[in-house]
């Protein structure tokens, strides 16, 4: 993408006014997107983009700036333009850069394939007649199929020299049922850091199936319970929960800010002992996954609460040298035109020994949630709420009628503190996690588990 001694002098170009480090990160990146809304494409696009951004740091003051422009001049001009935001902080002090180091430099010759548009088409065609055949009552089906590869490289004053290819796809599936109840909807997704084999494993009828089944059910819910209830979540249906109620809570920068309900608070139980939280940017092929984060240190597993006590935070590059210690691999960035921040991966609770069954079945009463949506927190204090899209009654022990969406309400270090069973079926789900202005792909996900008292805002009297 770029040569090594051109790297090498734009680094230096960028140190050469009193930096105390530097960093190239370009970035070349393919997308293909198909939509088909009731059965017309509505949508085949194609699209690339290269550029690189370049970070100074001087003292506390980081100057960036980011062209497309990737010729020496180009690079050398960026580098100058981020070097004088950075030096205005008067704490300049010159610094030579490192040299950079052989043999690091990860980015494979050839280039992986996004899935060919006319096999997109097809697999969408399929995906939409499953929907249909569910029920009558579906009346509007759509289904996308986006994919992207994005190849990357790092070079820093440090010596660093890095770089990696990120092939992601996704299939979605949005159904709408029609009945007394009025519209419905369903939705569904399966997403993976990998190209057309995602279809080794997914089967798209089948996830068609699962959203359209999403939105007929609906037809015959009731109104939610309010109050303070038990709550049983499905494995792979809650994880969103746990990113944002307590994930980004354990963010080296909320820390740093005091703006988390975890600062200061390493070494104390934080949780049940059943709870271990785990963020891993190398699990397998999921969403979150990649061989080294956007300032070029090694994708890592990190514990961060263990047996309900907490042992450590998220860190990036910057955060992490401040503290004497070295970066989890938490750095990450929308694109080469920002810069990167502290970041979750793939976040998830380990699984326990509980049969998922006996969890419901031990249930007197509460609510069962199939699939939490989206929602929002407070890093400060811990306080949520999330929506429902597919819930049950938990009567008895037993799933019985299914409920209209309701919000979950809470406190994220309360709800690790009630969860008393943790089931050994796990399940992971693919999302997209939006912070200052930036979005990135993550994974979420858990067990099935039980909280023994969350606030229900349903519509029942």
């Amino acid at each position: 993408m770029i040569e090594a001694p051109v790297l090498e002098r734009v680094l230096a170009e960028a140190l050469r006014h009193g930096g105390h480090f530097a960093e190239v990160f370009a970035e070349d990146r393919s997308t293909s997107s198909v939509v088909l809304d009731d059965r017309r494409l509505e949508d085949l696009t194609s699209g690339r983009e290269r550029g690189a951004g370049i970070r100074v740091v001087v003292g506390e003051t980081t100057g960036f700036a980011h062209t497309a422009d990737l010729s020496e001049a180009g690079l050398l001009a960026a580098a100058a333009a981020a070097a004088e935001v950075a030096r205005r902080s008067g704490a300049s002090r010159p610094r030579p850069a490192v040299g950079l180091g052989a043999g690091s430099h990860v980015l494979p010759d050839g280039e992986t394939p996004l899935v060919p548009k006319a096999t997109a088409v097809e697999l969408l065609g399929r995906a939409d007649d499953a929907a249909r055949s569910a029920g009558s009552a579906v009346t509007q089906v759509q289904a996308g199929l986006a994919s992207s590869r994005r190849r990357v490289l790092v070079a820093n004053s440090e010596g660093v020299l890095i770089g990696d290819e990120q092939v992601r796809t996704r299939l979605s599936v949005s159904c709408v049922a029609v009945g007394d109840a009025g519209l419905q909807t369903g939705f569904e997704t399966a997403a993976r850091t990998c190209g057309a084999e995602l279809f080794d494993e997914v089967d798209p009828e089948e996830l068609a199936r699962l959203a359209a089944r999403r939105a007929l059910v609906k037809l015959s819910a009731r109104p939610a319970p309010t109050g303070v209830v038990p709550v049983v979540l499905a494995g792979g249906s809650g994880g969103i929960l746990f990113h944002e109620a307590c994930g980004h809570g354990l963010e080296a920068d909320h820390i740093a800010k005091d703006a988390s309900v975890y600062a200061g608070r390493l070494g104390e139980v934080v949780a049940s002992p059943l709870v271990t939280l785990v963020d891993d940017g190398t699990v397998a092929s999921e969403w979150g996954t990649s061989t080294i984060d956007d300032e070029g240190h090694p994708a890592r597993r990190n514990v961060l609460i263990e047996d309900g006590v907490l042992v450590d935070y998220l860190w990036d590059h910057l955060r992490a040298r401040r503290g004497q210690r070295t970066s989890s691999g938490n750095g990450r960035r929308q694109s080469y035109q920002h810069l990167p921040m502290v970041r979750m991966t793939n976040t998830f609770l380990l699984p326990g020994s509980d049969d998922a069954d006996e969890i419901v079945a031990q249930t007197p009463s509460g609510v069962y949630v199939a699939k939490l949506g989206g929602g929002q927190v407070n890093t400060t204090t811990g306080d949520f709420v999330f929506g429902t899209t597919e819930a049950y009654l938990i009567e008895d022990g037993r799933l019985t009628a299914p409920l209209r969406d309701a919000n979950l309400i809470g406190n994220g270090p309360e709800v690790l503190r009630r969860i008393d069973a943790v089931g050994a079926d796990f399940g992971m789900m693919p999302g997209t996690c939006g912070k200052d202005g930036q979005s990135v792909p993550v994974g979420c996900g858990q067990a099935t588990l039980r909280i023994t008292g969350v606030t229900v805002g349903g519509t029942a009297g």
